[in-house]
């Protein structure tokens, strides 16, 4: 079980993974244990008389027996015991369920607590440390994990506990019941319990396997679902079947492992238990026992063999169950690249002023993608950054919102090193609008509220109005209750970026950032975004990056980008008039736009 951890799915680690030492990582863990340790007491005082009443059942029983079997019946006793173990096991029944409440809702208790931290922690983070940890392995973490951390404790040691009571207990029993029968099963009871451990060191293989191949499984059907036109499109239905009938044979293959190991393994134990009732029935009576006693080590017997065989299985959960937490700390070890500095300010009122003092920044090491950038742009301007692709134009917005630190330099708004700015203040005074715009299930009416419920529908109305959003809302059968599928999918890019343009302005920002907003958006729809963003002006300053430059000849300020430096600055009059390098992307544009309408 050692490499446990190290043949775990590689899709479920994150860079940093690191092994805890099993001390720290308990006391890590009792820290959310601690709040619940009365339940915890309550159930292992309940857990214990739950036991020995089980224990107590099986001499009742052979007292009956005793008595069935002598030459004159008490029908008087055989009854009163009768009754005695109902009115035992029925309290027994009662403690069992009593147990199991307390421990559940203690459990729950410690999954909200532990996803609340994990989830305020992973909001935390930065735009590069999520770059570099896979979505899936989050929600693992989340969702999975803290139910196994939860688990380990109202479960797993609990189970292990009450078998290890159970075990002693019972053998005490036995072994004053017979002493010669109670050495005698330490033989059938090792064969079990070896046996236990091996299948579940083979079926704990078999399970990762069978994990393995399911998300590989998972994963070609997501991809190739969400490809399903491009398969089409190029009458590749045939390979592709092939690929999953191959992917699907494999997982069928690993769970047929998992099957067989059960199938070798059941038959076997049953075996040995039935040959150790044979056993205990031989030399019980060679042993002179009574019928009483022969029954009562028969009862205790199968109150043996059971925790025996679930012992070792749950070792390698109480394992799992560990590893499981090592993880979800070690996620919760990781430090935001972004955070507040400790005598940082909340952000006075806004006018708009943004200015970049010989900045550098790198995603990686020292390989830069702004390179000395400095530039200002006053209140209530519009600034649009031109350049080719990785010339650094959407690297200065992310900049400006604090998703990434800079190495060098440094970026002030009204004066203000952003820097010693609270994250939560900054953010709160800028309104970004992307390319791909992301809509969440709900309504029209919660994308653009984003669930907040202190805003008036007039308001909501309103925004929608004010960016044109209004004139496709409208048309919607339930308007704005109409139902958001998953991701926006039901709606256009033009719709969607319209909603993203109306969630901006409810939330009243001072400074707009719009990147690359009418990319991939038909001229009609182009139209209407222009004249809302021409409404936007007004709001405050705002910072547009756009390929196409129909959309940005308006801009009190055009900043022209080239491999991470500042090539050109000025109005679009002004740069044509330069004939550098933004005439020539004029020229490429539109001279090739008339052209090809010519042609057409």
């Amino acid at each position: 079980m050692a490499d446990f951890m190290e043949e775990e799915d590689q899709k479920e680690r994150l860079k940093g993974d690191k092994k805890i030492p099993a001390r720290i990582l308990f006391r890590r863990m009792l820290a959310y244990v601690r709040p619940e340790i009365g339940s915890f007491i309550f159930a292992g005082f309940l857990l214990v008389l739950n036991v020995v009443l089980d224990i107590v059942i099986p001499l009742l029983i052979s007292r009956i027996t005793d008595n069935l079997t002598a030459d004159l019946i008490d029908l008087r006793t055989v009854i009163m015991l009768a009754v005695g173990a109902f009115l035992i096991g029925a309290v027994n029944n009662l403690f069992i369920y009593v147990e199991s409440m307390t421990l559940q809702k203690a459990g729950q208790r410690i999954i909200y607590a532990l996803r609340n931290d994990v989830f305020a922690h992973i909001e935390s983070m930065s735009q590069n440390q999520f770059s570099e940890m896979p979505v899936g392995s989050l929600v693992t973490r989340v969702a999975s994990y803290t139910q196994s951390m939860s688990e380990l404790f109202t479960d797993v040691i609990v189970s292990v506990i009450r078998n290890l009571v159970t075990i002693v207990g019972v053998y005490v029993i036995m072994f004053f019941v017979s002493w010669q029968l109670a050495c005698l099963m330490l033989i059938p009871i090792t064969v079990v319990f070896v046996s236990s451990f091996l299948l579940s060191t083979y079926e704990s293989r078999a399970f990762r396997e069978e994990r393995r191949r399911l998300s590989d499984l998972n994963a070609f059907l997501n991809e190739n679902l969400s490809g399903m036109k491009v398969t089409q499109i190029f009458n590749r239905e045939e390979k592709k079947g092939e690929e999953f009938d191959e992917k699907n044979d494999s997982h069928r293959r690993s769970v047929f492992r998992i099957v067989l190991g059960f199938g070798v393994y059941r038959p076997f134990v049953t075996f040995v238990y039935v040959a150790t009732i044979a056993l205990i029935f031989y030399f019980g009576v060679k042993y002179g026992l009574s019928p009483g006693g022969v029954v009562a080590f028969y009862l205790y017997l199968g109150k043996f063999f059971e925790p025996v065989q679930r012992l070792a299985d749950q070792l390698n959960k109480i394992h799992k169950a560990t590893s499981a937490s090592e993880r979800l700390f070690n996620l919760l070890d990781v430090q935001p690249d972004v955070r507040d500095l400790p005598d940082a300010i909340d952000l006075p009122a806004v006018k708009g002023k943004i200015e970049f003092k010989h900045v550098w920044f790198a995603y990686v090491g020292e390989d830069w993608i702004l390179r000395d950038v400095s530039f200002v742009i006053e209140p209530g301007d519009t600034c649009a950054f031109v350049g080719a692709t990785g010339a650094g134009k959407t690297t200065i917005l992310q900049l400006i919102v604090r998703n990434y630190e800079i190495q060098r330099g440094t970026i002030e708004i009204d004066g203000q090193d952003i820097s010693k700015i609270k994250i939560k203040s900054l953010r709160r005074a800028i309104g970004q609008m992307l390319q791909d715009v992301f809509l969440f299930s709900g309504t029209v009416k919660t994308n653009v509220s984003l669930h907040d419920e202190t805003i008036p529908d007039e308001k909501i109305v309103e925004a929608c109005r004010y960016v044109g959003a209004d004139s496709f809302i409208e048309r919607l059968p339930d308007k704005y209750e109409a139902q958001v599928i998953e991701r926006g999918e039901n709606f256009s890019q033009g719709q969607r970026q319209l909603l993203s343009f109306a969630r901006t302005v409810l939330h009243s920002p001072e400074i707009l950032i719009l990147d690359e907003a009418t990319a991939n958006i038909d001229t009609e729809t182009e139209v209407l975004i222009q004249q809302s963003l021409e409404k936007m002006r007004s709001i405050g300053t705002m910072l547009v990056v756009a390929h196409r430059l129909s959309t940005i000849q308006h801009a009190d300020k055009i900043i022209v980008l080239q491999k991470g430096e500042i090539i050109e600055s000025g109005t679009h009059r002004e740069l044509l008039s330069q004939r550098g390098y933004y005439w020539k992307l004029y020229c490429l544009q539109f001279e090739g736009g008339e052209k090809q309408t010519s042609e057409t």
